[in-house]
């Protein structure tokens, strides 16, 4: 979806160091937190993303398919689901 192999392997390196701009940053920064230590998630980061340019909607939006992602994983971990033979996880 992306178009761009080279700004897909900078993302994937260092999303911090690519050049994405501020507001997409913001929210990979967001989903990252979001997913590792959700508990630390506090206002804070919410102001930080209106600041880079996210409406409430956006950042619910957000919110939301993270949410999504981390709820359908660990049903698919809790079911044993075997993992797709077609995707390299080599760098995970």
């Amino acid at each position: 979806m992306l178009k761009n192999d080279e700004l897909l392997a900078a993302i994937e390196a260092d999303f911090e160091a690519a050049d994405i701009g501020d507001r997409r940053t913001s929210m990979l920064r967001y989903a990252l937190k979001l997913t590792r230590t959700p508990w630390d998630v506090a206002e804070a980061d919410v102001v930080a993303m209106r600041a880079a340019g996210h409406s409430d909607t956006d950042i619910l939006h957000i919110t939301e398919v993270v949410g999504y992602y981390a709820y359908v994983n660990r049903i698919a971990d809790g079911l044993n689901v075997p993992l797709e033979s077609w995707i390299d996880y080599s760098n995970d």
